[in-house]
């Protein structure tokens, strides 16, 4: 590829994030017509739940050791001791799993409970190889683990609910992913045990506790309500809830592509105090981001309820409010995601901590107070407000490291060519009714083509830029754009 390797590996990234995506969507399609919501939200519940005991068995340290490693310095040194750090923490994750059990009655099925103790073992194993690989920036072997990992799970899950397993069907496939994604990423792991010093478990636990605090709170935002969505309403509740998340998160896989590829590289930049870069990167993430973020938006208000009918079923349309709502959530979750990002990769993890801690205690009393008065409505509206909270205080902490921005004529450009398309597609819909699955689709596609369409013409800076890409990559760029 006749490009440069950040371009290169935001191309694997987001190639690899973009199929994760469409398998993601369409085994939940397949799981919500075959096993039903209910079914779906334990699940949901069972991975939430993975989750929060998977954090307790990484400890910050997952995030601790891709900093260290990335940063070139005694890599086998921290490799080892994270090795045996994280072997010992998630021992004691399952200890502490055995002792609580009985008062949660959502981990009451035997099968289910089993299979959660297997997955933090086979979690611990993956993150020992995926987080040294991609300290080592190899970020396309990460990927590639990724997708393996959820082609895997997929391929698992569909054939365990076609034999009638249900959810410990779909919690056996989540097992065999992690499983077959740590052997890819084993594979390609160029580091050997080596004898480290208490410097390196002090050097961990520094950036650790702070990285495990932040990630404390990200989790929070994940899985908090589903978890009292789960408690104080039902499973078909859950099911309904993730499924619209899961359908506004088309707007975010170009951000997590771009997070995934420049974390290594900015804490490579502050390193050298070339932070200049940093700020150019990040503005230019920013924009990137929204380039999909935001005609992900008009379309979803356009286009939700259908959506959510014909890929998941007539029930699933009662989360269509909440649908709109989470929608904006994605657009807060591009500045939270890319700016928190930047605060620990300069080596700022308390100060990201500090911002995400404001934001999550704000999410946990909007989430008890709103989900028992308007249920999954209220859950949206609870994440909006804290993800625009955490969103500004991240922008006011790591305004004091860089010069935070946004390349306003780009973005007002995205608005503008948003806005084009968001009328085309009302106009198509006023006059075709959205009365099957292919003329919503056709919405679908007349869109995105109008959009593109009218982005490129109006901003010839993103044309240019983005001809060049293609044209690195070896793909012809049509003569008529």
């Amino acid at each position: 590829m006749r490009i440069d390797p950040v371009q290169r590996q935001s191309v694997i990234s987001l190639a690899s994030t973009l199929a994760l995506t469409a398998i993601g969507f369409l085994s939940t399609m397949f799981f919500t017509h075959t096993v039903g919501l209910s079914i779906l939200g334990a699940y949901f519940i069972f991975v939430a739940y993975y989750s929060v005991f998977n954090l307790l068995g990484d400890g910050g340290f997952g995030g601790a050791v891709v900093k260290r490693i990335s940063e070139g310095e005694d890599q086998n040194a921290y490799f080892t001791a994270f090795f045996v750090l994280r072997v010992v923490l998630v021992a004691i994750s399952v200890g502490f799993l055995l002792i609580i059990r009985p008062y949660i009655p959502d981990l009451a099925s035997p099968e289910v409970f089993l299979w959660l103790i297997v997955a933090l073992i086979a979690g611990a194993f993956t993150s020992i190889a995926s987080n040294s690989v991609y300290g080592r920036g190899k970020v396309g072997i990460n990927q590639i683990g990724s997708l393996i990992d959820n082609v895997i799970r997929v391929f698992v899950q569909v054939v365990a609910v076609v034999l009638g397993y249900g959810v410990a069907g779909l919690a056996g496939g989540f097992v065999a992913g992690l499983l077959a994604a740590g052997l890819v990423n084993y594979r390609f792991l160029d580091l050997s045990p080596a004898r480290f010093r208490r410097s390196h478990i002090q050097s961990l636990f520094a950036f650790s506790f702070w990285t495990f605090l932040s990630a404390s709170g990200y989790l929070v935002f994940s899985y908090a309500d589903t978890i009292m969505i789960g408690y104080f309403l039902t499973d078909a509740d859950v099911g309904i809830y993730r499924v619209a998340l899961q359908l506004t998160s088309i707007a975010t896989f170009i951000t997590i592509a771009l997070r995934t590829t420049l974390y290594p590289k900015v804490s490579y930049w502050g390193k050298q105090d070339e932070l200049p870069l940093v700020e150019r990167a990040l503005a230019r993430a920013f924009t990137y981001s929204l380039l999909l973020a935001v005609p992900v938006v008009a379309g979803g208000w356009l286009l939700g309820e259908r959506l959510l009918y014909f890929f998941y079923t007539a029930s699933a349309t009662a989360g269509a409010p909440a649908l709109a709502i989470l929608l904006l959530v994605q657009v807060a979750h591009v500045f939270m995601f890319l700016q928190t990002m930047c605060l620990n990769a300069l080596d700022r993890p308390r100060d990201s901590f500090r911002v995400t801690v404001i934001a999550v205690t704000a999410n946990i009393g909007l989430n008890l107070l709103l989900i028992p008065a308007y249920g999954i409505v209220g859950a949206s509206v609870a994440t909006l407000v804290t993800m625009v909270l955490n969103a500004a205080l991240a922008n006011r902490a790591l305004s004091r490291s860089i010069r935070v921005r946004i390349e306003r004529r780009a973005v007002g450009h995205i608005v503008l060519a948003a806005l084009v398309m968001g009328a085309v597609v009302a106009v198509y819909s006023f006059v075709i009714p959205l009365t099957n699955v292919f003329v919503v689709l056709g919405a679908v596609a007349l869109g995105g083509l109008v959009y593109i369409l009218a982005l490129l013409k109006i901003d010839r800076g993103i044309h240019d830029e983005l001809k060049e890409l293609t044209r690195g990559l070896g793909i012809p760029w049509p003569d008529l754009l």
